[in-house]
């Protein structure tokens, strides 16, 4: 486990189109990682459902100091991961989670809680 100087700030707040994040504030999607955060906006990198989170919308997180990235899939499962993301976070041995929205919060507030150098991008929609 990678301890940060800088915690990760909690989701302490999802439902369907909604987020609350402790230090950051609420809003529908966010990039987390140690240290703050902010809104996610998917036209920066021209994100869509398919193909997916891109490499250049985890590269934020990797800046920060992230170690540790939790990708949610959306409620619905809908928002895929393009494949070259996942390389690059192997590539550089950063451990990663792909997940539905509320089990990707659950795991990002958990390691957040014991101090890891955690990321994440968060969908609240489908």
């Amino acid at each position: 486990m990678a301890m940060t100087t800088f915690p990760s700030p909690r989701i302490a707040q999802l439902s369907w189109g909604r987020m609350t994040v402790e230090t950051v504030g609420s809003g529908k999607d966010f990039k987390l990682w140690p240290g703050g955060g902010r809104e996610w906006d998917w036209k920066e990198t021209g994100t869509r459902h398919v193909p997916g989170i891109q490499p250049d919308d985890v590269a934020e997180l990797l800046g920060h100091g992230a170690m540790t990235v939790v990708l949610s899939r959306g409620m619905w499962k809908a928002l895929h991961t393009m494949p070259d993301t996942l390389e690059l976070l192997n590539a550089r041995g950063i451990a990663v989670h792909v997940t539905e929205t509320n089990e990707a919060a659950r795991i990002y507030n958990d390691l957040a809680a014991h101090g890891e150098a955690v990321g994440g991008l968060f969908h609240s929609t489908c």
